[in-house]
């Protein structure tokens, strides 16, 4: 019945990690080898990979918060296409492939700033009509302040604001509006208003398993999951306060979602821009919150993948004050062991992890903020 229940070769790692907890160590890392693709990206703050030009090899979109324009750098030779140019103080994008023809198309936010009353916060859309070198044409869609984090769920794109727009510093006190878009109606529709203070991290994830893509946020008041229902509604459900300080120290700031055998597990930075990596496990329907990190100096990204395919996955977490480092954690003899992905070479904005040369390996990519800087880290395996 229990082999029934959870596949023989789980039961089967279960049964032998009860008996011999160490033997499920994870294997040994693998070496990485740095690939520097561009040191001009003034503001490094995002970079999303795609397959702009439909030849099967995924490129790296590439947003720079102090550059006006969006470029693209194409897989294998990373040479360099502009996209779009006249976008200030860019902030965030995601893709899709709305009309079917291989090529994404762009939603971009751009106008931003920090404090709600100086920002914004334009939509636009971008699209390559089937010719990817050549500059896309520009549509705005939507005008919503401080608009900050674009992603994509159950074919509506999602747009996160950083505050609500009465927000204001130090405290932030407002709700922050999580809205979404169907593409060809590009209308506004709200997911919800209940989140409070800064909320700086987003991630899609199918929580509940029912094949329906959630959207998990992190802010001031905790991590929280808006659970997508088969009618089209949205239901908010608090998982973790976060960091039990004080507001506005309270709360997350960026977080993801990793597997320990066969366990989920969640990750995160904390507070906002923080120093802390956190990691939570579930037990008996609660979060129990482990601080495993505490030298991050303004962190700002935070994922996890499978480096070494062994079914478990390690957490990388990057940072953009002094020490500008990627770390990785791992877990090693039942504890989160780290090390040094780049140790100082890049302040850290945002990482990806994708298998950029299709060797079956995890490969990781950030872009730097103060370094300017994209690189990728090849996988090279044991």
């Amino acid at each position: 019945m229990y082999i029934e229940a959870f596949g023989e070769k789980t039961f089967l790692r279960l049964f032998i990690a009860l008996i011999f907890p160490i033997a499920l160590a994870a294997a040994p890392l693998p070496r990485f080898q740095e690939h520097v693709i561009a040191t001009d990206l003034k503001g490094g703050y995002q970079v999303v990979a795609a397959d702009l030009n439909h030849d099967g090899k995924v490129d790296l979109i590439a947003l720079a918060s102090g550059m006006t324009e969006l470029v693209w750098f194409e897989n294998p030779s990373w040479q360099r296409h502009v996209i779009a140019t006249g976008l200030k103080r860019m902030i965030n994008l995601a893709v899709m492939d709305i009309d079917g023809d291989g090529i994404p198309e762009i939603l971009v936010a751009h106008g931003f700033e920090n404090l709600a009353k100086n920002s914004v916060g334009i939509v636009t859309l971008l699209e390559s009509h089937g010719k990817p070198l050549e500059p896309w044409t520009m549509r705005e869609i939507d005008r919503l302040t401080t608009s900050h984090r674009l992603r994509v769920a159950n074919g509506l794109f999602i747009n996160a604001p950083l505050t609500g727009a009465n927000a204001d510093a130090p405290d932030y006190r407002d709700h922050a509006p999580l809205v979404s878009y169907k593409p060809g109606e590009w209308k506004r529709q709200t997911i919800s208003i209940a989140d409070e203070g800064v909320v700086h991290g987003i991630l899609i994830n199918d929580w509940n398993g029912d094949g329906l893509q959630d959207i998990l946020t992190a802010s001031f008041l905790g991590i929280h999951v808006n659970l997508a229902q088969k009618d089209g509604t949205w239901k908010r459900v608090r998982i973790t306060p976060g960091d039990p300080a004080q507001w506005p120290k309270s709360g997350s700031s960026d977080i993801a979602v990793g597997k320990l055998l066969q366990r989920r597990f969640l990750s995160a930075i904390e507070p906002w821009h923080g120093n802390q990596v956190v990691v939570y496990n579930e037990q008996r329907g609660n979060w129990k919150r482990q601080v495993i990190d505490t030298s991050l100096v303004d962190g700002h990204t935070m994922i996890t993948a499978d480096l070494n395919n062994d079914g478990q996955d390690e957490i990388i977490a990057g940072f953009r004050g002094e020490g500008r480092s990627v770390y990785i954690y791992a877990m090693e003899n039942n504890k989160w062991t780290r090390h040094d992905l780049d140790k100082g070479g890049i302040a850290a904005a945002a990482c990806i992890a994708v298998d950029l040369n299709a060797d079956g390996r995890m490969d990781i990519a950030c872009i730097g903020s103060a370094t300017s800087n994209l690189k990728w880290y090849e996988n090279l395996g044991k």
